[in-house]
């Protein structure tokens, strides 16, 4: 008895010495601090350069009030390399890495299926070779502030996976920034961010991108490929990536409140897609209606470029584009189909809109262009030429002046588009293009770079 008591008192001395915080100088001292791991526990490891021979794995479960905390002393002031990174495997839950700076090999950083309720924050991601800087799987995943910079080789930045063909659910990826990946050459498997995959395109994710500011990313010619459904990507800003923003596979996305400049703009794919209060800046083109390869819904495979079907392309304000709204050639494509392009501001650059393919019963409305080289294959009844009167902000986007025509003259039969691109709701008349004008509190803009990522507050 006197032994089994003894034996309580030391078991229950060692979890007050675990319990809490603890700080660490070693790869082998942070293992067995994580193996050790109870919810609430906040490990720290203290700054300096450390080498793995392996991945460094978690397990363990915190709990949404008392979470797990692994963390670096000062963002950025613990440098993790070598040949491993940070493997969360089933069934982690309720863990938060945080300020970490990882130079370990690609494809080492990952929270795998069966993960849940985990973070990724404020950390630095610049992973040699070739291979992804940081996989999710698991469902429920924040990922957030994080600064995604420098690749030089073949990989994806950020990669969504799954389970089965089941995508990653309810993720929220906001406040990162994803900085310089240059061209790797025109080979495929090299998005900045790949949400997806095709065998993944009819499963709903739920998940929300918001926030996300890319600078100076190639990659490969898509820069977002999003390859499943129900995803709503919103308040992104995307400057000078020479790729596009690629609905590639699935359904029923929602679009909006993205600021785009010098970039291809976004390509559409797949059915039930919501685009609207966008802001298109100097693009080429601006916004692109996929011609279709085949028919999902008609037992086409996945991996198709499915034909667009019932898309909303509505609010968008496109200014001094190269070229605005296109639908590119494609033997034997199949087009598009009841595609609705409605209220949008198009001024300046080549023809309004081009279209190359099959295009079956589509409706144009309400649609304002000024100092274009025509309406192109947009019909008569689509349209009116007039001049929006445009006028630029202190911070160089164009707005609607007090005086525009646009005020007031958007139609109101599409109730999904009731936020314009500064966040603001639309009330009342609705404006043509992406921008109400209103007094209402702003909450959102296009970003800079110390906005988000790992530095930022």
């Amino acid at each position: 008895m006197k032994k089994y008591i003894l034996a309580l008192v030391l078991l229950q001395l060692s979890m007050r010495i675990w319990a809490g915080t603890v700080t660490v100088a070693s790869i082998d001292d942070l293992q067995q601090a994580i193996n050790r791991a109870a919810p609430g526990d906040i490990i720290i490891l203290k700054n300096g350069v450390y080498q793995t021979a392996g991945d460094i794995k978690i397990a363990q479960q915190g709990t949404k009030q008392q979470p797990i905390t692994i963390r670096a002393e000062r963002t950025g002031g613990a440098e993790i390399s070598g040949a491993g990174g940070i493997s969360m495997v089933s069934p982690a839950a309720y863990i938060v890495v945080e300020g970490f700076k990882f130079t370990h090999a690609a494809s080492k950083a990952r929270s795998g299926a069966g993960t849940r309720f985990c973070r990724w924050t404020h950390n630095i991601f610049e992973t040699p070779g070739k291979g992804e800087y940081l996989t999710i799987a698991g469902n429920d995943h924040e990922i957030d502030y994080n600064t995604f910079q420098n690749k030089t080789e073949m990989g994806r930045i950020l990669a969504i996976r799954g389970e089965g063909k089941q995508i990653a659910e309810r993720l929220h990826i906001h406040h990162n920034y994803f900085y310089n990946f240059p061209d790797q050459g025109g080979a495929n498997g090299a998005e900045t961010f790949q949400f997806g995959l095709s065998g993944f395109s009819l499963s709903t994710s739920n998940s929300i991108v918001e926030y996300n500011l890319f600078e100076k990313c190639h990659g490969e010619n898509e820069l977002i490929s999003v390859k499943a459904s129900g995803v709503t990507l919103r308040y992104n800003t995307i400057r000078d990536c020479p790729a596009q923003f690629t609905l590639r596979h699935g359904n029923k996305c929602e679009v909006y409140g993205n600021y785009f400049f010098n970039t291809p703009g976004i390509r559409i794919f797949g059915d039930d897609h919501h685009i609207f209060s966008n802001y298109f800046e100097n693009c080429n083109p601006a916004i692109t209606v996929g011609n279709g390869g085949g028919e999902v819904a008609d037992g086409a495979p996945l991996t198709e470029h499915d034909r667009p079907d019932r898309v909303l392309i509505a609010f968008n304000t496109l200014v001094n584009n190269k070229k605005n709204i296109e639908q590119q050639g494609r033997k034997n494509g199949l087009g598009a189909t009841a595609i609705i392009i409605a209220n949008n501001i198009i001024q300046g650059g080549d023809l309004a809109a081009s279209i190359a393919g099959p295009y079956t019963s589509p409706q144009w409305k309400g649609n304002l262009i000024f100092k274009t080289k025509g309406p192109g294959d947009m019909p008569e009844s689509g349209y009116q030429v007039l001049d929006p009167k445009l006028v630029k902000d202190a911070n160089g986007i164009w707005r609607l002046d007090k005086n525009s025509p646009a005020i007031g003259a958007g139609g109101v039969g599409y109730p999904v588009a009731a936020v314009d691109m500064d966040g603001q709701p639309r009330s009342g008349k609705w404006d043509t293009g992406a921008d109400q004008y209103s007094t209402a509190a702003t909450s959102v803009h296009a970003l800079k770079a110390t906005e988000v990522g790992a530095s930022a507050k």
